[in-house]
């Protein structure tokens, strides 16, 4: 009899705890998605899936991630069904050969703030996008993710690309997107820069990274339309010296600039950072063109005064002892600096960070080179002043501001 009321009393606790809803307000269902210590769950039933969306997840659900074989028309309308407090919603075409038949979909959740799809080679999304256009008109962020990993770089630029998601139609039923992410897209170039230009005119954040057919020519027009755009991620992009010389920098309200893995020239950044605004984010990693003369006009002009986060690392035409003056002189870069990357140079010693870690005050994150192995490791830097946000998730592949919204948006 004992045993017994310890059973009820254990199954009770189980039922209490397995439909608490702090435990369904985000599902990570695909396999190499992970949060921290939470792994990814996978659905052998999907009739019991479906079940537990509108039973336990019902309204505590905030955030799911479906994998191709979960993208159906069933799922997708008990999400908008049972599910209102849904807002960030992904969507993983990457591994798909062929799609449902998405004919009968006429639900989709519409309270949608982030999406995130995740585009195929070899299908075209278009037959999908038509059933949820009307569904998309409370997004403010709009991640697409390319298939630049699966093919090399200089590959993905000869080879022809096909246009496997509408830019112009999805710019035309969002237009109050804030944060816009394309990340490794084959055939996005300066024309659909031309579009989101036309329809995004609240636009704060704009990331291309690894868009390799991007010269910059629609920035002229992207700046002079979008004229809240403070973010800019041009990562491994084609842009040109003449393009970013072209546009009157000075009157936007840019703040955080991505040039890395670009092939501007000291010409080219001389001219382009004369009048360019301050930063509080800057990344120059593998930008060759990045000197000393440029960096000392960037000290003199105080761009980088109230810098929050900055990127050095592998600028092999910038000399240890500019970066060196940088750190230790100029007390209206540093006082602010939270995250600093700087690696890849053969002249950075232990030396190097005992004279200049003692001037980084409010420093949280460094990735520094070590002395005698030459490999780079990360260290978090703890100072006896009050506890500030670690930066450390930002790595400093995106600027502050996106990671902070992406980082939001998985919290």
């Amino acid at each position: 009899m004992v045993d017994r009321k310890k059973i009820i009393v254990c199954y009770r606790r189980y039922l209490l705890v397995s439909h608490h809803q702090q435990l369904w307000r985000r599902l990570f269902l695909r396999p190499d998605c992970t949060n921290g210590h939470i792994g990814a769950v996978h659905v052998r039933h999907i009739d019991k899936f479906i079940s537990m969306l509108g039973t336990r997840c019902a309204s505590s659900l905030i955030y799911i991630d479906l994998p191709v074989e979960l993208v159906t028309v069933e799922i997708l309308r008990v999400l908008a069904l049972h599910c209102p407090n849904l807002e960030y919603l992904t969507l993983d075409f990457s591994s798909a050969m062929q799609l449902h038949d998405f004919s009968e979909l006429n639900e989709f959740p519409c309270n949608l703030k982030r999406l995130c799809i995740c585009l195929s080679e070899v299908i075209f999304l278009e037959a999908f996008m038509r059933r949820i256009y009307g569904y998309i008109s409370s997004l403010n962020t709009l991640h697409i993710i390319g298939t630049i990993e699966k093919t090399s770089i200089s590959s993905s630029e000869e080879a022809d690309t096909f246009e496997t998601i509408n830019i112009s139609k999805i710019k035309t039923h969002a237009p109050n997107l804030r944060v816009i992410n394309l990340y490794g897209i084959g055939f996005i170039d300066d024309n659909h820069i031309e579009l989101i230009a036309s329809g995004c005119m609240h636009l704060q954040c704009l990331a291309l990274n690894f868009c390799i057919r991007i010269r910059g020519t629609s920035f002229k027009n992207l700046m002079n339309r979008c004229t809240k755009l403070q973010c800019l991620l041009l990562q491994n992009t084609g842009i040109q010296d003449e393009a970013m010389v072209a546009v009157n920098w000075s009157s936007t309200q840019l703040s955080e600039l991505d040039i890395s893995s670009t092939e501007l020239s000291e010409n080219g950044l001389l001219d382009f950072f004369s009048v360019v605004p301050k930063l509080t984010y800057l990344a120059v990693s593998y930008c060759d063109g990045f000197t000393d003369k440029v960096l000392n006009l960037i000290i003199d002009r105080g761009t980088l005064n109230g810098c929050r986060a900055l990127d050095l690392s592998n600028t092999v035409n910038l000399n240890v002892e500019t970066v060196h003056h940088l750190l230790t002189s100029t007390r209206h870069v540093t006082y602010r600096l939270e995250a600093l990357n700087y690696t890849g140079h053969d002249d950075i010693t232990e030396q190097f960070w005992i004279d200049t870690i003692r001037f980084l005050r409010r420093i949280n994150y460094v990735r520094e080179t070590m002395e005698e192995t030459g490999a780079a490791r990360k260290s978090v830097r703890d100072f006896p002043q009050k506890p500030k946000r670690s930066i450390s998730q930002l790595s400093l592949d995106r600027s502050p501001k996106m990671t902070t919204k992406i980082i939001q948006h998985f919290s």
